[in-house]
């Protein structure tokens, strides 16, 4: 039995919803704690980290790219920001002491973070290394970089103004939401309504023709990988915040989420086709999926098993849509 082409355009197009959809009424049998206002903020707080790294994510995967590094770009970024902000820089050869202020040690995380994708960005570009290869490269680079930078130790009592960002309210909605949603905004419109965004879908749909209509693939790639660390900062920032301690071991397994998230969002793996809110759908997916599986007392250990089984999933369905295309 085949199914018309209208509708089957439809469903693939609202496969992200119909499966939010269908776990969330899953989880509302299952557990009375679910829909409660409480939870509801607690869902929102939590995937908005996601959303932070996921949206750099997406379009780095446009470009049939990835990014592996951005745990522990995350972890270096929250953790060099923690440390400013608490212990400044001491010079003791000249018996002199920098102390940052709670904006400047958040931009020297984020400037942080940008020159990390950018590293990964040049190094693609420049010595034509896969981005599996380099940005994994990268997320081994990092997380050394965090425990020299945190000897090991958690950086902890950040103060109470930096603990707004992580767990402050404005207007009766959480800032991590608000920070997360003006990114969302801010990339909605970079990918609709510029140049920039319709060269990296031309890049991911096809790089050679890209290049013969004369876009600079370099900087594009450069500048897409750049703004993946400086998200993936501002994720760290918020973690660090949250939890009011930067953790030498914070954002591990962050990278699988977005790559989920992304996925599971519509975006093909193989580059040129995917939006923005699709993958916020897919970190709600991700969040709801994480909150309900601790509401069910699911093992730590299960619940790997499941994400790595939904992201499977994911990507089978993604391949036999782009095969259904064609």
């Amino acid at each position: 039995m085949s199914i018309n082409p209208v509708y089957k355009a439809y469903l693939i197009k609202f496969q992200p919803l119909i499966a939010l959809f269908i776990l969330c009424l899953f989880l509302s049998v299952m557990s009375d704690k679910f829909f409660t206002v409480d939870n509801g903020w607690n869902v929102m707080r939590q995937i908005s980290v996601n959303i932070c790294i996921s949206v750099g994510m997406t379009l780095v995967v446009l470009t049939s790219g990835i990014d592996l590094s951005v745990g522990s770009v995350l972890a270096l970024c929250g953790a060099v920001t923690a440390g400013l902000l608490k212990n400044g820089i001491p010079i003791h050869s000249q018996n002199l002491f920098i102390g940052f202020s709670l904006f400047g040690a958040i931009v020297i995380g984020i400037i942080t973070g940008t020159l990390m994708g950018s590293f990964n960005g040049w190094t693609i570009t420049k010595f034509k290394v896969p981005p599996f290869v380099a940005t994994l490269a990268m997320l081994t680079i990092g997380r050394g970089l965090t425990m020299l930078w945190t000897n090991g130790f958690p950086i902890s009592a950040l103060g109470s103004n930096f603990a707004v960002i992580g767990t402050g309210w404005f207007l009766g909605i959480p800032v991590p939401v608000w920070i997360s949603a003006i990114i969302v905004v801010a990339a909605i419109i970079i990918t609709t309504k510029t140049a920039l965004g319709r060269y990296i879908y031309a890049i991911g749909g096809n790089a050679n023709a890209a290049r013969l209509s004369g876009i600079n693939i370099k900087r594009i790639t450069i500048i897409v990988y750049s703004i993946a660390g400086a998200l993936a900062a501002i994720g760290g920032i918020i973690v660090t915040s949250r939890l009011d301690s930067a953790q030498p071991n914070a954002g591990i397994s962050y990278e699988l989420d977005s790559i989920a998230a992304v996925v599971i969002g519509g975006t093909s793996l193989s580059g040129g086709k995917g939006t923005i809110m699709g993958t916020v759908l897919g970190a709600i997916i991700i969040g709801v999926l994480n909150n309900g599986l601790v509401l069910l007392n699911v093992s730590p250990f299960w619940q790997q098993v499941v994400k790595g089984g939904v992201i499977l999933l994911a990507v089978i369905i993604d391949r036999a849509n782009t095969k259904s295309e064609q």
